[in-house]
Formats: structure tokens, C-alpha cells, sequence
């Protein structure tokens, strides 16, 4: 619902600036290039979702045989001890474990098709014991928190939209996406904690939570001793490094597992050309909005006034035509998307801009969306404070978003 009227209001919005720039500035190129824009973005939409077809094949079919080999399955064991502790209220024997970890798991490693029927599935058994079935109940705020942060291990949809872009090296925003949602998750876990008075300092949840933080500080600290150059060297280096290492261990573990690794890529891969083929209307739908939106100055107007601002108060402002990114992605995971793709499209892949609409794209989720679908799949209609700290985990992870990117790129 909310990207419906987005939709609308780009375009009518388009409309009424264009009439105004028409009449009373006599601008009479301002629905040519408007006109001129929703051909241009139609086309590159569909060549964009084309051109996504060959890496999303790829990494679908890549996850497909992690997630046959039991990847899923380790890291649910893994982070065990620690989600007990954040769900105090359930015990230790509820129904809900099995799908919360393993769902939290397939976020981590962006299986969208595997962490949505896991949520769904969470919410369903925690609502069975939740007393009050219209309002939500601590386990599932604190749940729905922690899939509206995104903590995402591995980006792959970022990265092939890059890569489809002509990024250089579209891997290289992978270590910035990983510190951004690593902040955002922190602040709305902190956030719920404090809502609902759980001790953070309980020591397995200072093993887990401090030793974590405490490597992201010394990573950061570390990178911080070196010239932007190393930086930018040892982060491509680590970045393909690790990537790579994922698909290598996720075959090798197909293998232990007796996964016919072949055959478990090529069911993936299907999924992956089906998802790409899925994405044109979407895609075109919203660039042609955007494209209409930035023709009609409004898009422009906007981020000129972000950029007086954030100058007056002594800020640098090179950041600030990323910022429609940064303020849609609360509402509507595909408009961040669409405009993502816009200012890479734009401004270019490699550019800072490109660079920070890429990391913001990756910092955190759709909150509104995730809690309209959750919530909504179990008759809840009080969300109590659910919007708030999951709105704070959006805005830590925009802030660290751009702290990244000017650390990394700037």
C-alpha cells in the first residue's frame, strides 16, 4: 500500500511542478524531458532486470546448495544461547526457537524465499501462547526488530545490481553494508531491550554481543591506523576473499552433507531466472516514477535543500543526492530500490554517490513493510512500540551507512 502511493504521488507531484515550471517560468522543455524520461528509464529497467538475470542465477543457486548443505542449520545452533536470553518470556522450550534462529539465519545469508515462511511460521507459534492476541507481545516486537534492522552477512542482491551497473568491483561495498547493519541491528536490539528491561549484561549475552562489538571496534580502529589507499586495497581484498570462501565452504559442505551439489545449484539457479524475470514490471514501474520525479526538478529541489542545510551547519554534503534512498527505505524496499538504481544510473556505480545509495540500500530493512506483513499475518493491530525501535535501528544504520562510506570511499 505505501509503495502505491508513493507511485502516485511521484507522478502527480511531476505533473503539478511540471504545470508550474510551464506557466509561470515558461519552460516549455519540462514535459518533453519528462516524456523523454519515462522512455529512457522504461528501457533501462528492463535492460537492467535482463542483465540481473546471469548473477542472480549464480548466487541462487550458490544459496540453494548452502542452504541443502545445513548452512541454515549451523547458524541457528550457533546463535542459540544468545536468542534464548533475548526471549526470555518464551523459556527455553518453545516452539517459536526452531523458526526465529533459522529465519534470523536465512536473513543473514539474504534468502528472502527461505526467511519469509520461517517468520511467518515464528509469528504464527508465538502468537499461540502471546495472551493478548490483538496486541504484540515482547518476543515478537523484539523479533520483528531484529528482521527490520537487516542484518545481512552477504548482500547479493546489492551486488549484482552493481555488477549489472558496471561497477569495477561491485563486491567492494560488502565490509561497509557488514559494520552499517551491525550498528543498525546493535541500536534496535539495545532499543527493545530497554523497553523491556532485559539484561544485556547477562554473560551470554556479553559473550555474544560484547566479543562481536568488540571485534567491529578493533576492525574499524584497525582500518583507521591506515591511508585511505590500504583501506580501500585490504577491503577489496578481504571482501572477494570472503565471498569466495562462502561459495567454496557451501559446496564443500554440500559434498559432506552428500548434496548433489550439480543438480542443487541448477534448482536455485531456476529460482534466481524467475526472480530477475519477476523484477522488470517492479522495476520499471518505479524508475519511470523516479525518472518522471527527477525531470520535474522536484527530486533535484529536494536534494539541494538537504545539501544548504547540511552546509550551513559545516557538514560536509557529497552524500546528500543519496538521501531519497535513505528516506524511502522505511516504506518501501522496492522504491529504495528504484532509487538505488536511479543515482547509480546517474551519478554512476563507482561514485560516491553510487557507493553510499549501495551501503544505505544494504543497512537495513523495509520496516514498515516487514511489520505490515508480519503483524498482519496473526491479527495483530497493536504494534505497541514496535515502529519506534524499529525506526531506530533505520536511523542508526543510515547514520552508519554514510559514516562508512566516507570512511571507505570519501
Amino acid at each position: 500500500m505505501a509503495l502505491n502511493y508513493i507511485w502516485v504521488f511521484f507522478f502527480l507531484s511531476a505533473f503539478i511542478i511540471g504545470l508550474v515550471r510551464l506557466i509561470f517560468f515558461g519552460d516549455t522543455e519540462v514535459f518533453t524531458a519528462m516524456m523523454n524520461s519515462t522512455f529512457d528509464m522504461a528501457k533501462t529497467g528492463f535492460e537492467i532486470s535482463l542483465g540481473l538475470t546471469g548473477v542472480l542465477t549464480l548466487w541462487m543457486g550458490i544459496m540453494k546448495i548452502g542452504e541443502k548443505g545445513g548452512v541454515v542449520a549451523i547458524f541457528s545452533r550457533a546463535i542459540g544461547p544468545f536468542f534464548n536470553k533475548l526471549f526470555p518470556e518464551l523459556g527455553k522450550d518453545h516452539p517459536a526457537y526452531g523458526p526465529i534462529m533459522m529465519n534470523i539465519a536465512a536473513n543473514m545469508l539474504n534468502l528472502d524465499n527461505a526467511a519469509t515462511p520461517m517468520g511467518l511460521q515464528a509469528m504464527k507459534e508465538m502468537q499461540e501462547t502471546n495472551p493478548d492476541k490483538k496486541s504484540a507481545s515482547n518476543a515478537q516486537i523484539m523479533f520483528l526488530v531484529l528482521n527490520t534492522s537487516g542484518l545481512t552477512i552477504i548482500p547479493v542482491s546489492i551486488m549484482v545490481y552493481r555488477a549489472q551497473l558496471g561497477a569495477a568491483n561491485p563486491s567492494d561495498i560488502f565490509i561497509p553494508i557488514l559494520l552499517a547493519t551491525f550498528f543498525s541491528t546493535l541500536a534496535g536490539l539495545i532499543s527493545v531491550a530497554i523497553y523491556q528491561k532485559i539484561n544485556l549484561f547477562n554473560k551470554d549475552v556479553l559473550a555474544y554481543l560484547g566479543g562481536l562489538t568488540a571485534f567491529i571496534i578493533a576492525l574499524i580502529w584497525y582500518l583507521s591506523t591506515l591511508d585511505k589507499e590500504s583501506v580501500t586495497v585490504i577491503s577489496n581484498i578481504a571482501s572477494n576473499v570472503i565471498l569466495f570462501s562462502v561459495i567454496a565452504s557451501f559446496i564443500l559442505m554440500g559434498l559432506i552433507r552428500k548434496v548433489n551439489v550439480y543438480e542443487t545449484f541448477i534448482e536455485g539457479a531456476k529460482d534466481g531466472f524467475k526472480v530477475a524475470v519477476k523484477i522488470i514490471p517492479y522495476l520499471v514501474a518505479i524508475l519511470v516514477a523516479i525518472g518522471v520525479f527527477r525531470e520535474s526538478g522536484a527530486l533535484d529541489w529536494i536534494v539541494s535543500g538537504f545539501t544548504w542545510g547540511f552546509q550551513k551547519i559545516g557538514i560536509n554534503a557529497d552524500f546528500t543526492p543519496a538521501l531519497p534512498t535513505a528516506l524511502m527505505k522505511p516504506l518501501s524496499g522496492s522504491g529504495a530500490r528504484g532509487m538505488m538504481v536511479e543515482a547509480m544510473t546517474t551519478y554512476g556505480a563507482d561514485s560516491f554517490v553510487g557507493k553510499v545509495v549501495s551501503t544505505l540500500q544494504g543497512a537495513t530493512d523495509t520496516t514498515f513493510y516487514v511489520l505490515a506483513v508480519y503483524f498482519g499475518a496473526v491479527g495483530i493491530k497493536n504494534t505497541r512500540y514496535a515502529v519506534v525501535c524499529g525506526l531506530i535501528a533505520d536511523f542508526a544504520g543510515i547514520v552508519a551507512a554514510i559514516l562508512m562510506a566516507y570512511f571507505f570511499f570519501h
